[in-house]
């Protein structure tokens, strides 16, 4: 269950190898679409039996074979079953249009997943647990608050979509009066798709090493190494939302309830150099007992996606919280 020296960043196919992991592809609805995911269990996994099953959840913008899928594949050799999936409106995933970032989708992903998880005739539906990375966290905390099938929730570098289209990240980015101007050209947008005009798509990292200056957020900046280039670029994460879903982006708040997952635990797990890391802060200042903030020293918030100096610590905490309330 090691990195290889030789491949800095793996593939969920390196992965997958290397830990003895099988992997299938299955599918799960979501009202009139299907969502598509990868399932993985353990090298000594034995259809007689009943396991622990964790459902884990991508970034804003990614897809199953990025760090989600690559962390789940982790996990499975552990001895869970774990399912990660594309969001709707993504990757192999169902829903139109295309690319449309709708955080109540989001979240109803996540409940469709455990509806999967709960009917499988080898996941034990009393030990299903949730794992969120990036937004992934955020809707993760969000969906579980009033999800009680899922028993444990953890995040890895947590992000509040709500809060940062509506003021940036870092916080104040976004000034009040830039806000109001893009919700009136989200009503624009809105008003050309509903007369038949393609969507407007909207750009959300640099689109290319020279658009990053001093001047770039460092979430934005790592953002673009780690999906526009071989790092973990794939043809279905290109970077880019349908512009008119930003409204309802706005109207999101992550965190407004992580006080109703108590008195399930929550682990969430921030790197301490973060430009993101006040989100996991206020989410756990928010959250009921048992609860517990982790932090990798020296980890960046996109350092925890991949990079072999930090997934080991952050699977050390994953793996013990899991075992120990799974």
């Amino acid at each position: 269950m090691s990195e290889t020296s030789e491949q800095p960043f793996p593939t969920i196919e390196n992965i997958v190898a290397e830990n003895g992991v099988t992997t299938q592809k299955v599918s799960f609805p979501h009202g009139g679409h299907q969502v598509v995911g990868i399932l993985s269990v353990p090298a000594d996994f034995d259809g007689s039996k009943r396991y622990p099953a964790i459902v884990a959840t991508h970034p804003f913008g990614g897809v199953k074979e990025q760090t989600a899928g690559q962390y789940a594949a982790r996990v499975a050799a552990y001895g869970f079953i774990t399912l990660s999936y594309d969001a709707s409106h993504y990757g192999e995933s169902g829903g139109e249009p295309r690319l449309y970032e709708v955080p109540a989708d989001r979240v109803e992903d996540i409940r469709c997943a455990v509806d999967y998880l709960s009917n499988h005739p080898q996941v034990d539906p009393e030990r299903i647990g949730a794992l969120g990375i990036c937004a992934g966290g955020g809707y993760t905390v969000a969906a579980s608050a009033s999800e009680h099938r899922i028993k444990a929730v953890a995040t890895v570098s947590a992000f509040n979509v709500g809060s940062a289209r509506r003021e940036g990240v870092p916080r104040g980015l976004i000034s009040a009066e830039a806000r109001d101007r893009r919700l009136d050209e989200v009503g624009q947008a809105r008003t050309a798709e509903a007369r038949g005009e393609e969507p407007r798509m909207f750009d959300f990292l640099p689109h290319d090493a020279d658009a990053i200056d001093e001047n770039t957020p460092e979430l934005y900046g790592e953002g673009y190494d780690y999906y526009r280039t071989p790092r973990a670029q794939q043809p279905t994460a290109p970077g880019m939302y349908v512009f008119s879903s930003l409204g309802k982006q706005m109207d999101f708040e992550a965190f407004e309830r992580a006080d109703m997952i108590s008195p399930r635990p929550l682990l969430m797990i921030a790197g301490s150099k973060a430009d993101t890391m006040y989100f996991t802060e206020e989410a756990i200042a928010k959250a009921g007992e048992p609860k517990e903030l982790h932090v990798i020293d020296g980890a960046t918030h996109i350092d925890l996606y991949d990079r072999p100096q930090f997934v080991p610590q952050v699977m050390q905490k994953l793996t013990d919280f899991y075992a120990k309330h799974l």
